[in-house]
């Protein structure tokens, strides 16, 4: 059973940066990707970016492709999320998730175990 952790987040002024990390423990990483979405308040969890494990191949969604970057430190088994040039729109709890090789990255539901999250907070 894979097991996420999460660090990082906090508050920002609009344009700053934030790094978030996602361990990850439990199970052979190979047959997983790992996501990252997000969640404000009153709105559905959105996908942000993927990475597949054994591959690196990275997803992103349209509205966050050039200002944040998905990255995997196999040494570490960890998962991390750079953010740059952060907009008050990104502001919102982001979560670490895990799925198996196969389903569609960008959907929750393809998702089998979640972070507890963390929340990032940008103001203009």
């Amino acid at each position: 059973q894979v097991q996420l952790v999460e660090s990082g987040g906090g508050s920002v002024q609009a344009g700053g940066s934030l790094r978030l990390s996602c361990v990850v423990s439990g199970s052979t990483l190979s047959r997983y990707f790992m996501g990252w979405f997000r969640q404000a308040p009153g709105k559905e969890r959105e996908f942000v970016g993927a990475i597949w494990w054994n591959s690196g191949t990275t997803y992103y969604a349209g509205s966050v492709k050039g200002r944040f970057t998905v990255s995997k430190d196999n040494a570490k088994n960890t998962v991390s999320l750079h953010m740059n040039s952060l907009k008050p729109e990104d502001t919102a709890v982001y979560y670490c998730g895990a799925g198996p090789v196969g389903r569609n990255t960008g959907w929750a539901s393809s998702y089998d175990v979640w972070g507890q999250g963390t929340q990032v907070t940008v103001s203009s």
